[in-house]
């Protein structure tokens, strides 16, 4: 196959984006010193306050609810989380609405230029993420806002989005999840997700059981450690939910909230941890009890339980690890009786995949599984390998397998061609999954006997 050379100069989105490509022999490179070299080049700095959230899962959710109650409060936002699920641009959210890729380009051709170097500078060496989230950043800084909100890409301690000192913390959930990159437990990723934590500063630590590494990490470097359950609590019943700081944080309360639109269960820890952050930031960003009831009843998020009306129900959901997996299982057995639920699927290679079926299997009556467009990904005849060695997916030591596919749309079209109208789809696995459903908008779905 002929390949096309790039332009020596790129002038459009793609074009960059194809060029950050070929920039760096790895496509994961953990280590700050690269990128902070060329952070320090640009010049780049925040002139607003800045919000870091790290963990396993529920950074996207803690992000979006951030974002949703400063809008509500009339400040102007800017967010960056990655991965996107079918556009770049949805990286990078201003007043909360995904940036056009033209005003992504200055920054791009700054970070070439500091990247490259000027006289006797060298050049340095970036991979994919790091520049692009050094663009992203830039681009934030230009933007004139008033409040930033980084989501952390991989780990913390060593993260490109980690050249930015934050003034507010998050640490969300702690789990199993790339531990080839951040350690085989808890306490190990639990010490690279601290690293965000800078001292002086609140860090709101939402995870219930957080691991023993983040606590200590909080007092080696003396951030000011807001811990659920201990710092700020919050309880809810099948109507409203509240959630309380303790006397010595000055004892605030919200009463009678409405449910975080997005759906699920661990939605509410994610909400506590955002109130608490948001508490913690007061002083510079205040925030009405009005615009709080208003930013969690209007969050949206694609892709975190989403669930699409349709013939059959559709479910998008990007739980990729063992421990978002288990949280889709409970959200989805918490939606009542479904005949028959379909599953469309495709996964990394480096994930767990055992523990993650070992919890979904028992809810899926038929696996539709896919290739994803990337080396990372496993294919889907390797799924069906696993799929077919795993007890749970082999009940009666039968396989539970419809069908490889190239492709997440067709898997989802082979799903829809077997459903009934009272059935349920679920797409999960990857970010690219997902994504690969939502290229041309969100489906609405159809059963075959309906549609004649």
């Amino acid at each position: 196959m002929l390949e096309i050379p790039l332009p020596e100069h790129p002038t459009t989105l793609a074009e960059w984006l194809a060029h950050c490509e070929r920039l760096h022999p790895k496509a994961i490179d953990m280590g700050l010193e690269r990128v902070q070299r060329v952070a320090e080049r640009m010049g780049l700095a925040m002139n607003c306050p800045v919000i870091t959230v790290a963990g396993t899962n529920g950074k996207g959710s803690t992000c979006a609810m951030l974002e949703a109650i400063y809008g509500e409060s009339g400040y102007r936002t800017g967010v960056y989380t990655s991965p996107h699920l079918v556009r770049f641009e949805e990286r990078c959210r201003i007043a909360g609405t995904p940036v056009e890729a033209s005003a992504l380009l200055p920054a791009f051709a700054e970070v070439e230029q500091a990247r490259a170097g000027q006289g006797q500078d060298e050049a340095i060496s970036l991979t994919y993420f790091e520049f692009t989230t050094l663009a992203i950043l830039q681009t934030l800084a230009r933007s004139g806002l008033d409040v930033v909100i980084l989501e952390v890409g991989l780990g913390g301690r060593l993260d490109a989005v980690n050249v930015v000192d934050t003034d507010c913390a998050i640490v969300t959930c702690i789990a199993l999840d790339h531990m080839a990159l951040l350690g085989n437990d808890r306490e190990a990723i639990g010490y690279e997700k601290a690293g965000i934590m800078r001292t002086g500063r609140p860090v709101v630590v939402s995870d219930p059981v957080p691991p023993q590494s983040v606590i200590d990490r909080a007092t080696e470097v003396g951030a000011n450690l807001w811990r659920v359950g201990k710092d700020f609590h919050f309880a809810g019943d099948q109507q409203q939910w509240g959630w309380a700081m303790h006397p010595s944080h000055g004892g605030r309360r919200y009463s009678g909230l409405a449910y975080p639109a997005l759906r699920g269960a661990n939605q509410l820890v994610n909400a506590a941890g955002v109130l608490a952050a948001i508490e913690a930031l007061r002083p510079r960003l205040p925030v009405t009890a009005q615009a709080v009831r208003n930013g969690l009843a209007m969050v949206e998020l694609s892709g975190r339980f989403q669930i699409v009306p349709g013939t059959p129900t559709l479910v998008l959901d990007v739980a990729h690890n063992p421990h978002s997996v288990a949280a889709l299982t409970e959200n989805l057995d918490a939606m009542g009786y479904y005949p028959t639920t379909h599953a469309v699927f495709g996964a990394m290679a480096d994930k767990d995949l055992p523990a993650m079926l070992e919890r979904i299997a028992p809810l899926i009556d038929h696996w539709h599984l896919t290739d994803l467009p990337l080396d990372r990904a496993i294919t889907a005849e390797g799924l069906r390998q696993v799929l077919d060695a795993h007890p749970a997916t082999t009940p009666g030591g039968k396989s539970r397998v419809a069908g490889c596919h190239a492709d997440p749309m067709s898997a989802l079209r082979a799903a829809v061609s077997l459903a009934d109208p009272a059935d349920r789809i679920v797409v999960f696995g990857s970010f690219f999954t997902v994504g690969g459903v939502l290229q041309q908008g969100v489906p609405r779905l159809s059963a075959r006997h309906l549609t004649a």
